[in-house]
């Protein structure tokens, strides 16, 4: 994709959030070349929470992003959409402190976008191209980038449970892609862990209608689950929500063992503060690059 895009025109949800429990709407409503995407809480005078790495405060249980005291809770389902389904562009205006939950999937935000519409600007796109490895690990978790021509995943998941278990995927991310295999993959929990969870002040937004739940004895959502691997599905769009905070479209392979928000932000935080790890190049150079290294 040659040049940066935005949504022709607003479109609106409703929802919940998830661990607030708070009713709240957002309007994604296009935004001009160069914006990024910017949060705007429209009940705090529309202040403005650009979606970056730089505003990074809180990434426990989701990725919470603050700007002079004003939060925004739970970004990851929503930016790994926008980021994947190639949007550049974009306000997002929030009534609350927490994105809403609606299905505990990335789907209802692709079907969202596909309401809106696609504008293509004639201010060319800049993707930030990987240059060397970069690693980190912790804890039996890792988290690794290396030099790709494309935006690449590869997602290893590890929970104690029958119908999870081992669990892995790789692909390469496009919005076709993403739409069909991770989009409608939805946010889960256990039920041993549930009450734990709540003396936090966590998931009071959760029901069966926005995230699966695992009990002993199997999936307790009437409709099962969306996919045999859903939680490794989930935890790669998660992924692609924190790395958007890059800010620009990534050319990278990136490879997760057991990774978790925090192990992703940090990783885009060391990227981000070292400019000898990355290019910042057009598609026409992408291109140039590959033709040299073909011909090579």
């Amino acid at each position: 994709m040659r040049y940066q895009t935005t949504i022709e025109r607003p479109v609106e949800a409703r929802g919940v959030g998830l661990h607030s429990g708070v009713p709240v709407s957002i309007r994604l409503t296009p935004a001009p070349p160069g914006t990024g995407v910017v949060f705007r809480r429209t009940d705090l005078n529309h202040f403005e929470v650009p979606a970056s790495w730089k505003y990074v405060q809180r990434v426990s249980y989701a990725t919470s992003l603050m700007r002079q005291g004003v939060l925004i809770s739970t970004t990851e389902h929503l930016l790994s959409t926008l980021y994947s389904m190639g949007i550049d562009n974009l306000y997002v205006e929030i009534d609350n402190l927490e994105v809403p939950i609606l299905d505990g999937s990335g789907q209802p935000f692709v079907e969202l976008l596909r309401q809106a519409g696609i504008r293509h600007s004639r201010k060319r796109r800049h993707y930030l191209a990987v240059r060397r490895e970069v690693t980190l690990e912790g804890n039996g978790k890792s988290i690794s980038i290396v030099p790709a021509s494309a935006f690449e995943l590869s997602c290893h998941v590890f929970f104690d449970h029958p119908l999870v278990g081992h669990q892995s995927l790789e692909m390469e991310v496009s919005p076709e892609g993403y739409a069909a295999q991770l989009a409608p993959a939805r946010t889960f929990g256990f039920s041993q862990e549930l009450d734990q969870m709540r003396n936090m002040g966590l998931i009071r937004g959760a029901t069966l209608d926005s995230a699966v739940c695992f009990a002993p004895e199997g999936v307790l959502n009437p409709g099962g689950l969306r996919f045999p691997d859903e939680p490794c599905r989930h935890k790669a769009l998660d992924l692609i929500g924190d790395l958007a905070l890059i800010g620009r479209p990534l050319l990278g392979r990136v490879i997760a063992e057991r990774a978790g928000h925090a192990m992703h932000v940090a990783l885009v935080a060391k990227i981000m503060s070292d400019e000898s790890l990355y290019d910042v190049v057009t598609a026409d150079q992408l291109a140039g690059r590959v033709a040299h290294a073909v011909a090579s």
